[in-house]
């Protein structure tokens, strides 16, 4: 062949490199076997030579694959794998392995007893967490915490904890809030936060603070604005003191994400939040005591959403078509497939979930797909809950036959399934004494949240009803 051959080679083009097709690369290897042979050879795949052929074909296919998968993983957009990796520790960032679910919990009890860090809950479902950050209950009696699972990964949120570990003086846990943990960062989600950290070599503006919030271990989302003007102003359902800075977070140690908005925040500006941290600058020339300074931000409440599936009926329907529903919509809400995920201050559509529920099979015939969210609750009342009879008084709005119920203790995915007046079943047996209720009807395309809010669903909550 005198150096020569007739196989096509890879291409650059518009797009980038392309391989050509294994069938041009088997009609040049043919070529190349029938001039090497002088001629007239027998190309049929039956032949010896014509095998030889097909699997030559396919060597150098997947050879040019695998040059053309190494070409295009220099380019961010398409890098997967360890070639993403590569590109990521450029920018000192490295993929956030899977993370488990985080809580901040209400911890009450005696004044002055510190609760460690390592301390322990657990849920009814038997999942242990451990306190990320120590602290000491003040006068009051009560002091929030953050705890995460001791197992990574996408965990429930539980409604209710219990002290696992028993220390002197520590009384009692309630959830606060709460971000289902995750699975290891996917390719996508890696992409999009290389990018947003390429603001955080900046300082002073938005995206550097929210850049260096998102590096800070642990941290699972942030929400980043401000009020440049001299009066406050509302945002999204929260009002903004005049000149503050606003950063909402979920996840991570306090401290540390305090620090990280102190070294990326201008000098001079005002807070908003509901929670503060004390930052010393131990900067070279500074000698104890260090200049201290106050940041304060915003730990987000849990909005829990609800849903209504409505599926076609049918005898291709399996019995666990609820479970695989709500497998399927958790993993849309949360981002696992891919997509955008349900965030701070983002309008959750139900359309969003259609493609998950539908990819279940040809018998996930959806009807509808509707949601609700406890943060705009459609009525409001004192309840109690023996058994599965709730006792209620003094709504504020109406009580109705299908609302979720939402309040301290609440089990997930109770639902009003009978009664009228001041007495009503509910779909979950359970105990729960007089408390702070919401009822919340999933009628809805589509609902907003507000900055202050972290969206949060239970599997139970994903009601699957078959017409």
């Amino acid at each position: 062949m005198s150096g020569t051959t007739s196989v096509p080679n890879i291409t650059f083009g518009a797009t980038g490199f392309v391989a050509p097709l294994e069938s041009a690369i088997l009609v040049g290897i043919q070529e190349d076997w029938n001039a090497a042979l002088g001629g007239n050879l027998n190309p049929a795949m039956n032949t010896p030579q014509g095998q030889i052929e097909v699997s030559e074909a396919a060597l150098v296919g997947n050879g040019y694959n695998q040059q053309v998968a190494l070409f295009n993983g220099v380019d961010p957009a398409y890098a997967s794998g360890r070639m993403q990796d590569a590109i990521a520790r450029i920018y000192n960032l490295t993929r956030i392995p899977s993370q488990p679910t985080a809580l901040q919990v209400a911890c009450g009890g005696l004044v002055g007893v510190v609760i460690p860090i390592d301390a322990r809950i657990a849920d009814d479902q038997g999942n242990i967490y451990q306190c990320t950050g120590a602290g000491t209950i003040p006068v009051g009696g009560s002091i929030t915490l953050g705890f995460a699972a001791v197992v990574a990964g996408p965990t429930a949120v539980p409604a209710t904890v219990s002290i696992f570990q028993s220390i002197p003086g520590w009384n009692t846990v309630a959830v606060s809030s709460g971000v289902v943990g995750q699975n290891t960062e996917t390719r996508a989600e890696f992409e999009a936060r290389r990018q947003l950290s390429l603001s955080k070599n900046g300082a002073g503006f938005l995206p550097a603070i929210q850049g260096e919030v998102l590096a800070v271990p642990g941290v699972i989302e942030c929400y980043v604005t401000e009020n440049y003007t001299g009066a406050p102003v509302t945002v999204q359902g929260v009002t903004l003191d005049a000149n503050s800075l606003y950063v909402c977070v979920a996840g991570g140690a306090a401290a540390d994400v305090a620090l990280a908005i102190w070294l990326k925040k201008n000098p001079g500006c005002a807070y908003t939040g509901n929670h503060s941290e004390t930052i010393y600058d131990t900067s070279a020339g500074y000698s104890p005591p260090y200049p201290s300074y106050t940041v304060t931000f915003q730990i987000p409440d849990a909005a829990y959403v609800c849903m209504n599936v409505s599926l076609a009926n049918s005898s291709q329907v399996p019995s666990n078509a609820a479970a695989l529903v709500q497998a399927a919509i958790q993993s849309a809400f949360t981002g696992a497939d891919g997509g955008l995920r349900a965030t701070i201050g983002s309008t959750i559509y139900a359309s969003r979930y259609y493609a998950g529920v539908a990819s279940l099979g040809t018998w996930a015939q959806i009807i509808s797909i509707q949601i609700g969210i406890s943060g705009d609750p459609t009525v409001t009342f004192t309840g109690s809950i023996a058994g599965v009879t709730m006792t209620t008084s003094s709504p504020t709005g109406t009580i109705a036959i299908g609302q979720f119920v939402f309040g301290t203790n609440v089990a997930p995915g109770t639902i009003i399934i009978a009664g009228s007046g001041s007495s009503w079943t509910v779909s979950v047996n359970q105990t729960v004494a007089s408390t702070a209720m919401s009822g919340v009807a999933a009628v809805n395309n589509d609902v907003a949240t507000q900055i202050d809010w972290l969206p949060s669903l239970f599997n139970a909550d994903v009601n699957v009803i078959l017409v």
